[in-house]
């Protein structure tokens, strides 16, 4: 591929299942002022993407427009006004749109090293899913040691950040999924305390291998009848976190439920929060590198796919057939 052409997944037109989505040639991009030129060569696919090739995501950027929010990669020109970074640099960085190409410019205000001891691929797999891990776990719910944690979605990005992190701070992590070969995959992979089987329900296995009492921390990014189900699961004092509504079905609750039994129901928006609070939005950022430097969490990629083979890994993210996070690489061929 010529260094001066950009080969890029642009959506053209508002489809189903991605009839306006094409691959083209895009003139090389220029950075401006306090900006790099990024050679991507890892973006995070992620389900907000899809939902965007068809106008049903918050975001809706005009036409036509170029999905992939989170990359990593190497710098290959930088703005006038750029400080701290020079060509060659190893970086993670993001915006909202433009990942899905072979060049992107971002300011370098976003940018990060990418630690040492991470590839583009799981560099490009760390911020959101991490971040939202962190402020959950941390800033909201305030996990402690030994704490019961359980998790839904555990084979997401987000709910295998929320397994990996709440390792790291001690607790004890039930991982819950609808599918058994997931939850023996993510055993594998992390040191997960018990494993929970959905197919039928949740609470009794909860209540079994938390010997009655609940767990302490839920984290739920499905929403539905999960969300249901878990407040009858938790711990007195516990602390439900509404992460998501995957399953479609935003939930309501009774508000003498968590009078009765003690527990608080508490939302999270890990971007707002940074934007809200800006230097605890930036003590966050930093406590994530600081322990993916160390290696001490470690994000799983369970796929890293060429531009060309975009439908392919649109499918998989569709069938939900992804454990962890899938990286599509522009510079594959």
């Amino acid at each position: 591929m010529s260094e001066f052409t950009n080969r890029a997944l642009q959506v053209q037109s508002l489809e189903d299942n991605y009839a306006g989505c094409q691959l083209v040639e895009l003139p090389m991009p220029v950075p401006q002022g306090n900006e790099l030129c990024v050679r991507i060569k890892a973006a995070t696919l992620g389900f907000p993407d899809l939902l965007m090739t068809k106008g049903a995501y918050q975001h809706k950027p005009d036409l036509p427009f170029v999905s992939g929010t989170e990359v990593a990669g190497e710098v290959v020109a930088i703005g006038e006004t750029v400080q701290g970074f020079q060509i060659g640099d190893r970086v993670v960085t993001g915006k909202m749109g433009g990942g899905f190409a072979q060049y992107g410019c971002y300011d370098a205000g976003s940018a990060r090293p990418l630690p040492q001891n991470m590839t583009y691929a799981t560099g490009a797999a760390l911020g959101s899913a991490y971040l939202t891990a962190y402020v959950s776990l941390v800033r909201r719910a305030q996990l402690e040691a030994g704490e019961w944690l359980l998790v839904h979605g555990a084979a997401g990005g987000v709910g295998l950040a929320a397994i990996d992190l709440a390792k790291q701070l001690g607790a004890r992590v039930i991982a819950a999924s609808p599918s058994q070969e997931k939850l023996d995959k993510i055993a594998s992979l992390y040191d997960v305390d018990a494993v929970v089987n959905m197919t039928g329900g949740f609470r009794e296995q909860v209540k079994e291998i938390t010997q009655g009492k609940g767990a302490d921390v839920i984290y739920d990014p499905v929403g539905g009848d999960v969300f249901d189900e878990s407040t009858r699961c938790i711990a007195f004092g516990g602390r439900l976190l509404v992460v998501g509504f995957a399953s479609g079905r935003i939930p309501q609750i009774s508000v003498n439920m968590p009078l009765i039994k003690g527990y608080g129901v508490i939302g999270v928006r890990a971007g707002e929060f940074g934007r809200r609070y800006p230097e605890k939005g930036r003590e966050n950022l930093q406590m994530i590198w600081d322990m993916a430097e160390k290696g001490l969490i470690n994000p799983h990629v369970c796929a890293e796919l060429p531009l060309s083979a975009w439908r392919d890994a649109f499918d998989m993210m569709s069938d939900r057939a992804i454990i962890g996070r899938l990286i599509i690489n522009p510079q594959l061929s």
